[in-house]
Parts: structure tokens; C-alpha cells; sequence
């Protein structure tokens, strides 16, 4: 009975989209995209405690308001969505039997098709390939290549068929995994070009498919940039330089963006970007009009939502509250205890007690002779008393693998060079700033350049002259126990693995290493990311009472100590949390 009941359904279904299809006049398509949503399912921080803007939740609201408007509502997700806040490194990696609440959170909301991100690869093939088993949706990946087959391991593109006009969306990643990540983690797995892979499946898609509307859902910004000699964001690329989309999705860089450029054969390709953690969403409206059932105008229209608008769907809410409970659980858990509060925001000036309690930590389980530590946000704090779980998350902000790699001492002064470099100013008189900065903005605070390649050291002692240029600002006067430090002797030194495989450019351009080279220098690897260990370790020690290891500063003191404090000010004299 039910097998002829889901018959008579389909005939029915088939039926009516043959009615669509004979059917002329307009027809308006609403394509809603959320990326980067970095574990933001709830509205509330599981870090620090609090409730928060943005979310799935309030999302969810939106997408339920849009469907009561629309009809034909296509929702979409551009990756990174594994990754951030603890509810998903919960379900990534303590409770890994039970469906993943990602994949239920957007079942639930009826997501038609996703992608995956960097930061989805980086939880590794047991957390990404359940998630994309679980999820009743396509996750796209055409450039994400299956080296045994020479195929893509996910479907390329998804063909949705709304009101007799049919919209193809090919999905794509950045190609620059290598660059960030462990092989462990995407083994078995390529990363193909995003520009030549959009050209071999755009050209398959309009002789197979041949679509009405082409929808680009790229995990990657517009900027062309290369890493490694790879395009990490070729979105924009792609826009100009293949014809025949209409709309590019993109994600990655966390910058909302909507504009409009045109291909190379002069036609306009709508842009636009929802930037990070929900807050935002990207809508894109299609006016089409049909004669004899043939489409004969587009107009593509888009704006960026705001969702501070929208309250947390209840339903949702109540659906998920296991789930809540059980992070509020896990986040809440003691593993030890601080003597004082530690900030990140000291690590920018000199020794600091919140990188050097990493530094210690990372030497005391590899081992090492130095460590190499960067803080991975500028505005993270830990206060004093108990220590929860949820501070690991403000203390190691991504799930690092933690590597022992073997440096010669010039590789280790050259790979500080270029650090010191991309964080501090080449000072010219007392009234300059210490720091490297803009006038505004750009994305990293007012620093130029990214914190999370700000890598200090430990076991060494040395001194930075911000008076001279990369190349002699570092001088290593000896190793922290006392021993003469040597420029030609190989050394154990403990970095975590975004860096260990070229991250930031520190090991290669800095240190000279060559990118091919890098996987034969390392001599250890955890099987887990270094969070986990920094808990284990802490609950090991039960009372952290860290500070400054003090083995290296700016000099001239007189120029950089009344800098700092200005600089300071600058940075975060107002600005109190991210």
C-alpha cells in the first residue's frame, strides 16, 4: 500500500511539473545562502558565556518567514560549518555515535544543498564523511578530487527544478588545503584549481543539463591571491573568466561583499559574500520570464539580510534543547584551576603569560628544545579561579594538530625574521608605532596582518630590534638553559600543524624550507588536535599559575616601551571583546 501510495505521489509530482513547465508569464526564485557559520547554531557563545547575535536558529526563522512569501525558496550552505564553537567539537569528536547535530539542525531547516569547507576538512574524513552521510541533502565538492578513481569524491553540482526553469549549482572549495592542513586529515583527496575545474564542469553541465540559471556555491573569496603558487580565492577569477554564471555564492574570507562584475564575454555575474557566524545571510531574487516555455529574461537581483531582525525559531530551539543541555555540560566541566586572569592582548607587546603558558605546555608534551606559539586572537582572556572547558576554546581557538619538526638554528632565526616582520613596524624615531598597522580596519583589527602568524618562541633567548629591517632584527644570544645557541645545529622544535605545513608562509619564504620538504622534517605528530591535549595536560597539573617565561624583548626600550602603551591604547583601549 505504501509502495502504491509513494507511486501515486511521484506521478502526481510529475505531473504537475509538467503543467509548470507549459506554463508562461514570471516566475521569481528566492536563493538564500548562509557560510562560514563556524558552529553558531544556537544563540548563545558556548566560549564566554553568553548569548550572542546571529545563529541558525534566528536563520531558521528567516528561511520560514521567506518560504510563507515564496514558493520557490532555495537554501544553500557555503561550508565551515563544522568548525568553532564547542557544540560542534562535541559532535565532531566526543559524541561521535549519535547523528551528527549539524546534519539534524539542517535537515531540519531544509537545506537543499551545501558545500564543504577548509575548516569542515580539518575536523578529518570520520567527522566530514558521517556529516555528509547524515545530511538528506547533496554537499557539492567538483574540485575535490578522489585520487583512486580521478573522480570528485561529492557530487560537483546539484540540478533543482522550480516552475518548469531549472537552476544548476556547482559547488567548489578553495584549492589551498595543502597549505593549512595535515595529508591525514584529506588523504586519498586533490584539490583541483577552481578556475579549471569551473571550465571542464561548466561546459559538462550546459550539454547535460543545459540550465535556465548557473549558480556558483564557492567556499572561497574573489581576491586571486596565490598560496603556495595556488589561487586560494578564486571566485572572482571564476566570475570573469567563465562564462555563463549568473550568481556566484561565496565564503571563506569573512567579508560580506555584494557586487556586480562582468565576464569575459560582457555579461553581468552578480557577487556576494554573508561573511561569518550567521549574523548575516546572502538573498538573491530571480525574476524570470517564460514564452512557450522558454526563458526569455533574468533579472538577478541581491542583498545581504540582516538577522539581528529575527528571534530564535522555537521550534528549533525546543527541537535541539538536548543538545544545548549536553554543551552546556560539556562546556561547563572543571579541569582545573588559574591563580590569575591572562589576555592575549599582552603577547602583541612582549612575553606574555597566556603564549607562554602554551609555549610551556607545548614543550612539556613534545618534549622540544624551543617552542613556536602565535596568539590565535587578539582578544582572548581567561580569568582567574576555575578553569571550564569552554576556556580551551578561548585559549586554542582551532583544532591544531601538534607537530615536532627539526630546524636548523638559521631556519629558526630566519622563520622569527619574517614573523617579527609581518607584526612589528620598522621604526624610524621614538614617535612611530611598534605595531604594524592600518589606518582602519581590514579585516584583522587594525593590525595589517593576520595575529595567528605573530609566532613568538620559546627555549631561546634573543632580543628584536624594531629599528631593522627583516633579516637583522632577531638576535639569538643563547638557549634558555643556558647552552649556546647555534646557527648550523638541528634543533626539536614544537609548532602546531597549520603552521608545521606552511601555514602563513613562516617555514617556507621565512625559514626557506621547501613546501615539498616540510612533511620530512617532522619526527612527531599527536593523533588528536592540541586542544585536547592542553586540557589533558591542565587537568594533569590542577593549578596553572603562569607567567611571563620573559626570554625575549624590543629593543631600543626607550622607543619601544612608551610605543607599546600608545599602540596599546590603539588597539584595545576601547575595544573590549571581538
Amino acid at each position: 500500500m505504501k509502495l502504491l501510495i509513494c507511486l501515486m505521489t511521484l506521478l502526481g509530482l510529475g505531473s504537475l511539473s509538467a503543467v509548470h513547465a507549459s506554463q508562461d508569464g514570471e516566475v521569481t526564485l528566492k536563493l538564500i545562502e548562509t557560510s562560514d557559520v563556524h558552529g553558531c547554531y544556537f544563540p548563545y557563545d558556548f566560549i564566554r558565556n553568553k548569548p550572542m547575535k546571529g545563529s541558525l536558529a534566528r536563520v531558521s526563522s528567516y528561511v520560514k518567514e521567506q518560504r510563507e512569501k515564496y514558493e520557490n525558496v532555495i537554501l544553500m550552505d557555503n561550508g565551515d560549518i563544522l568548525q568553532g564553537q564547542p557544540v560542534a567539537y562535541y559532535y565532531n569528536y566526543m559524541d561521535t555515535i549519535s547523528e551528527h547535530v549539524c546534519a539534524a539542525m539542517l535537515n531540519y531547516m531544509k537545506y537543499d544543498v551545501g558545500t564543504m569547507g577548509n575548516h569542515d576538512v580539518e575536523t578529518g574524513h570520520a567527522v566530514y564523511d558521517r556529516w555528509v552521510r547524515q545530511c538528506n541533502f547533496p554537499v557539492l565538492g567538483a574540485n575535490i578530487v578522489d585520487n583512486k578513481t580521478g573522480k570528485p569524491y561529492l557530487p560537483p553540482y546539484q540540478v533543482i527544478e522550480k516552475e518548469g526553469v531549472k537552476i544548476a549549482i556547482l559547488g567548489m572549495i578553495t584549492p589551498a588545503i595543502p597549505s593549512w592542513l595535515p595529508e591525514q586529515l584529506w588523504s586519498g583527496l586533490h584539490f583541483e584549481d577552481m578556475e579549471d575545474c569551473a571550465r571542464k564542469w561548466v561546459k559538462i553541465i550546459r550539454e547535460k543539463e543545459n540550465p535556465d540559471v548557473l549558480v556558483g556555491l564557492f567556499h572561497a573569496g574573489p581576491e586571486g591571491n596565490k598560496l603556495d603558487n595556488v589561487v586560494e580565492n578564486g571566485s572572482g577569477n571564476v566570475a570573469k573568466s567563465v562564462p555563463g554564471f549568473d550568481v556566484v555564492f561565496m565564503g571563506h574570507d569573512h567579508t560580506r561583499r555584494y557586487e556586480k562584475v562582468v565576464n569575459v564575454e560582457g555579461d553581468s555575474v552578480l557577487l556576494i559574500d554573508p561573511a561569518n557566524m550567521s549574523k548575516v545571510v546572502s538573498e538573491v531574487t530571480f525574476t524570470i520570464k517564460k514564452q512557450d516555455g522558454k526563458v526569455v529574461s533574468k533579472q538577478v537581483e541581491g542583498k545581504l539580510v540582516n538577522m539581528d531582525g529575527y528571534a530564535p525559531d522555537a521550534d528549533f530551539l525546543n527541537i535541539f534543547s538536548g543538545a544545548y543541555e549536553t554543551t552546556m555540560d560539556f562546556v561547563s566541566r572543571n579541569i582545573g584551576r588559574i591563580e590569575h586572569t591572562i589576555s592575549s592582548k599582552e603577547a602583541f607587546f612582549g612575553p606574555s603569560a597566556f603564549v607562554d603558558l602554551i609555549h610551556q605546555l607545548q614543550l612539556d608534551i613534545t618534549g622540544a628544545d624551543i617552542s613556536f606559539c602565535a596568539p590565535l586572537s587578539a582578544y582572548a582572556e581567561i580569568k582567574k579561579g576555575d578553569i571550564c572547558v569552554s576556556d580551551m576554546f578561548n585559549l586554542y581557538k582551532y583544532e591544531n594538530l601538534l607537530y615536532t619538526m627539526k630546524l636548523t638554528g638559521k631556519e629558526i632565526k630566519d622563520f622569527l625574521e619574517m614573523s617579527y616582520a609581518l607584526w612589528t613596524n620598522q621604526m624610524q624615531s621614538p614617535d612611530d608605532h611598534l605595531m604594524l598597522l592600518n589606518e582602519e580596519d581590514n579585516g584583522f583589527g587594525r593590525f595589517k596582518n593576520p595575529s595567528f602568524n605573530f609566532d613568538s618562541a620559546a627555549g631561546i633567548i634573543y632580543t628584536v630590534d624594531v629599528t631593522k629591517p627583516q633579516g637583522e632584527k632577531i638576535r639569538i644570544e643563547r638557549m634558555a638553559n643556558g647552552e649556546p645557541f647555534d646557527l648550523n645545529k638541528t634543533y626539536r622544535v614544537a609548532v602546531n600543524s597549520y603552521r608545521g605545513n606552511g601555514g602563513g608562509d613562516l617555514l617556507t619564504k621565512g625559514a626557506g624550507i621547501p613546501k615539498t620538504e616540510l612533511a620530512k622534517r617532522i619526527v612527531y605528530s599527536t593523533d588528536k588536535d592540541l586542544r585536547y591535549y592542553l586540557m589533558k595536560r591542565i587537568e594533569e597539573v590542577k593549578v596553572l599559575d603562569p607567567k611571563p617565561l620573559n626570554q625575549w624583548k624590543f629593543i631600543p626600550e626607550e622607543w619601544t616601551v612608551p610605543a607599546s602603551k600608545r599602540d596599546y591604547d590603539i588597539l584595545f583601549g576601547e575595544k573590549a571583546s571581538e
